[in-house]
């Protein structure tokens, strides 16, 4: 049986490294996550803009238990490509403005109604391959979906519990075909 073993020390400090943990208190992301916000070094974004940036890479990708940290890094991916081209930081600045200003402070209908409307833009197609790249990548999101990572330089799967299915009820002999396919 494979246990999961928590988020390696130099993991942890590389994804420290790239979004700082901090507490805000009334800052602009504050409206978007009640409780632990992080803090972004924004580059060419606004912070109203990465907090409707946020809102809505979790508006396409939910996730109640994921840390906000996770989407964070969806920003800071975004905010590093329009501070590189400025034809990114125009898409992101008309297409948050087509948003509306209280994007990130709207209730999750009101957010989804409104990612809908701009969904074959650019702008939206920017923002949903991003959130996929970078949420889903990220060593935040790995541990909280138990996600072990790649098996090759571990030895393979076959000596790390491939056959760990706790989630599965045990199926009886009798009930188990002789191969693939119920031959």
């Amino acid at each position: 049986m494979s246990t999961m073993s928590p988020i390696p020390r130099r993991t942890f400090i590389a994804v420290s490294g790239i979004v700082s943990g901090l507490l805000a208190a009334g800052g602009p992301l504050g409206l978007v996550a009640p409780g632990r916000v992080w803090a972004l070094e924004m580059k060419a974004l606004t912070s109203l803009q990465g907090a409707a940036l946020m809102s809505a890479a979790r508006t396409i990708a939910p996730h109640d238990g994921l840390e906000d940290a996770a989407y964070a890094l969806v920003v800071k991916a975004i905010d590093a490509a329009a501070a590189a081209d400025e034809h990114i930081r125009a898409l992101v600045a008309s297409g948050l403005a087509g948003l509306g200003g209280s994007f990130a402070t709207q209730t999750e209908a009101a957010r989804i109604a409104a990612l809908k409307t701009v969904e074959k833009s650019e702008f939206f197609q920017l923002l949903r391959s991003s959130t996929l790249a970078n949420l889903y990548s990220s060593a935040i999101a790995y541990a909280h979906f138990g996600y072990e990572g790649e098996a090759f330089s571990k030895g393979g799967y076959l000596t790390r519990g491939f056959n760990d299915l706790h989630w599965l009820p045990e199926v009886p002999l009798q009930d188990s075909g002789p191969g693939v396919g119920g031959g």
